[in-house]
């Protein structure tokens, strides 16, 4: 059985009979919570269905995933949403519902005049439903994360949040301050130094594993998340089916072996569930909505070169961009960035498939800040910088954030333990399909969850 908090002073304890029974009435906890089975979520950020489902083929030696596909239940693919990047993804991992409702659209926050710094969705507050820890925490289940995004200031009783300013040791001490006080001291006095929040790299995917091992060890959470980046991170610099990425996602197998391994020796019951949020197509083409837009006038800057007034901006999501119009109810800019979008994309050498309006985006649960969608043919994405030429070559060599109908962009599903069926395909599921699938087997409900449990 999960562990949950000691009995509190008979005061608290009829404080949280009132409160329990409020969320009963509210849906946001099941009576049957007592039978809860204690869960283990791990996401590889760009894991996709073939590279384990194809392991052998690829050359790819995992041993875990694939043995967590043979003794469980596994997605054939996984539909995600739009747009296909990591924050929005990760946060209907969590929730059960599309991004037009979480309130999480994109991994960058919008920032016409550069003035947040390319600043992330970092905050747990932007959350506007009720996500699986708020759930677990509701039925007082001890609750664990290590680096999930969005969960800065979640409400997580051992938490170690994705945060990064500068690359610079500040960083350190800002996540020193946002983690939950005194966790981060008590880990680095037995394991040594955390990682940076933007290390990206296996060797930071490791120890942020060793930590996450050891938190399961001392805490026993009854639900924990635990995110790993470096896969992603490999994909972007050298592509999809690389020795590189390969040898990384080898390494991460061996992480996720230990995680289970600790979380096993806790509560032999723990559910294993693996997830993704996207899937991953080679790159090689940057191109510069940015530049379009400041030659039509849309974007102005000062002498210092700094942005001073917009009437329109692109928003960049690899590949894909919403389109901000300052004043949507103002048809003449619509039909003038209207005129403006069809130009680029009638030019095949900007590499646009197609461009969603107001309606379709909606149709999709995306951005409802967007007027326009631009997605990107893959090989292509939107420049992440304003200096770059209208095209040109790309740094990196992959990409995500296409059309969310791709195949390329599907990402992963896997569940092994306690009450799973043994060798069970799923078939193809709807990523809001994950958290009401994480919560029935948690005993706990997510009243505004948009999917259905898959068991």
């Amino acid at each position: 059985m999960p562990r949950r908090h000691a009995a509190w002073d008979p005061t608290s304890m009829q404080i949280s009979a009132i409160f329990s029974s409020t969320l009963l009435a509210l849906g946001l906890l099941c009576s049957t919570s007592a039978e809860a089975t204690p869960v283990l979520l791990i996401s590889i950020d760009g894991l996709r269905p073939g590279d384990i489902v194809e392991a052998d083929s690829r050359g790819l030696h995992i041993p875990t995933l694939r043995r967590l596909l043979a003794e469980g239940a596994h997605a054939t693919d996984v539909h995600g949403v739009l747009p296909t990047v990591t924050y929005p993804s990760h946060t209907t991992l969590l929730t059960g519902v599309a991004p037009a409702q979480h309130g999480i659209v994109s991994n960058l926050t919008f920032d016409p005049l550069i003035k947040n710094q390319q600043g992330w969705y970092w905050y747990a507050e932007d959350i506007r439903v009720p996500t699986l820890w708020d759930a677990a925490r509701a039925a007082r289940l001890v609750t664990a994360n290590v680096h999930w995004p969005v969960s800065v200031g979640a409400r997580v009783d051992y938490n170690l949040p994705q945060i990064w300013r500068t690359g610079t040791a500040d960083d350190r001490k800002l996540l020193r301050a946002l983690s939950s006080p005194g966790l981060l001291d008590a880990l680095e006095h037995d394991l040594g130094a955390y990682t940076d929040g933007i290390d990206e790299t296996i060797e930071g995917d490791e120890t942020r594993g060793r930590f996450a091992v050891r938190m399961l060890q001392n805490y026993h959470p009854a639900f924990m998340t635990a995110y790993f980046t470096a896969l992603d991170h490999t994909q972007h610099g050298f592509g999809p089916d690389t020795a590189q990425a390969h040898e990384v996602l080898e390494r991460i197998d061996g992480v996720v072996a230990k995680l289970i391994e600790a979380a096993r020796a806790s509560d032999p019951a723990t559910v294993i569930a693996i997830v993704s949020d996207h899937g991953f197509a080679p790159l090689q083409h940057d191109v510069n909505l940015a530049d379009a837009f400041i030659k039509a006038g849309l974007v102005h800057f000062d002498k210092k070169g700094k942005v001073d007034a917009w009437q329109a901006e692109p928003w960049y999501s690899g590949g894909s961009a919403a389109i901000v119009l300052k004043d949507p109810h103002d048809e003449a800019l619509r039909k003038r960035v209207r005129a403006l979008l069809d130009t680029i994309a009638r030019q095949p050498a900007n590499g646009v498939e197609r461009i969603l309006t107001r309606d379709e985006i909606a149709r999709q649960a995306g951005n409802p800040q967007a007027e326009f969608y631009v997605l990107f043919k893959p090989g292509f994405e939107m420049a992440p910088e304003l200096t770059l030429p209208m095209v040109g070559p790309s740094v990196m060599r992959g990409m995500h954030g296409y059309d969310v109908d791709l195949p390329q962009m599907r990402s992963t599903f896997l569940i092994e333990g306690h009450g799973v069926p043994v060798g069970k395909s799923l078939g193809s599921i709807d990523m809001r399909d994950i958290a009401p699938t994480l919560a029935r087997l948690l005993g706990v409900a997510l009243p505004d969850a948009q999917g259905k449990p898959l068991l």
